[in-house]
């Protein structure tokens, strides 16, 4: 036992995620498990939930990436160049959302050893006064960051609906 006592919905979506990097790695081990369910963030409502991203990098080229994320019941994908392939992708997620939102801080860290090891990254994004962190795993280093920049924005949308509501 590694101590988390999970619900049964948080259960079933970190199995769902364990399932996705089962398939990538060729052994999953405690810390990748911890890392999984230390790190979901079950209580924000997903209002933006990536669907694909394509990214286009190289060192004599300027980095493009296209990102498509479905919003509620439609999905939407946009296209951004940026300083890097992870500064495209951050752009054309402002694209979609249609903010300019303020990234405070943003680090990658690997959770395990290896070749297949898991990417965890943690934005900081500001908008209005307010700070949103974020996090994403993932064996590929974009796409952990990707979805780090996503879990932000819908804390930011959660905290302004709730915002709202409360007026």
């Amino acid at each position: 036992t590694m101590g988390y006592h999970l619900t049964k919905e948080q259960l079933d979506e970190a199995f769902r995620k364990f399932k996705d990097i089962a398939d990538k790695k060729k052994e999953v081990y405690d810390r990748d498990i911890d890392a999984l369910v230390s790190r979901q963030n079950i209580d924000v409502p997903k209002e933006l939930s990536l669907e694909r991203f394509v990214i286009n990098s190289g060192n004599t080229i300027t980095s493009t990436a296209s990102v498509r994320i479905k919003m509620k019941n439609e999905t939407r994908e946009e296209v951004a160049t940026g300083d890097g392939p992870i500064d495209a992708a951050f752009k054309a997620i402002e694209k979609i959302v249609g903010k300019r939102l303020k990234l405070e801080d943003y680090s990658l860290n690997s959770v395990t050893e290896g070749e297949d090891a898991l990417g965890d990254a943690t934005v900081k994004l500001r908008e209005n006064g307010h700070v949103y962190i974020g996090r994403g795993l993932s064996t590929d280093v974009v796409e952990a960051s990707v979805k780090a920049y996503i879990n932000a924005v819908n804390k930011m949308i959660y905290d302004q609906e709730q915002n709202k509501e409360a007026v």
